[in-house]
């Protein structure tokens, strides 16, 4: 049984910082490409941030310089600085496991962000 979970959402000021961690379990968390995912009240769900099992790294143009996605395959886990951040960047934060060619994803259940004074 493959479970994910996130942590480290929270409440924070602008310009302040949180790391968000996704861990997973029941699979080959190496093998996986990881990505951090967003949707914001009334919004569409939009990519964050992507790596790759390679480390290969990608943002989306409104987080790159502040956010940095990183992995620890030794404890299945899967981060995400963010710096700098701003009121927009309030949303529920998802984590998604996926492999290329494999149409069985992975999601978790979300973290909660709010950035407010």
């Amino acid at each position: 049984q493959v479970q994910v979970v996130e942590s480290g959402g929270g409440l924070v000021q602008p310009g302040g910082s949180l790391r968000l961690s996704c861990t997973a379990s029941g699979i080959i968390f190496s093998a996986h490409t990881m990505g951090w995912y967003r949707q914001a009240p009334g919004k569409q769900r939009e990519l964050v941030a992507v790596i790759t099992s390679g480390s290969m790294t990608n943002y989306a143009y409104f987080v790159k310089g502040r956010f940095t996605i990183s992995r620890n395959n030794a404890n299945n886990t899967a981060y995400l600085q963010m710096n700098s951040l701003k009121p927009e960047d309030t949303a529920v934060y998802y984590c998604r496991l996926s492999r290329p060619g494999v149409s069985r994803d992975y999601w978790g259940q979300g973290t909660q962000v709010t950035v407010s004074s």
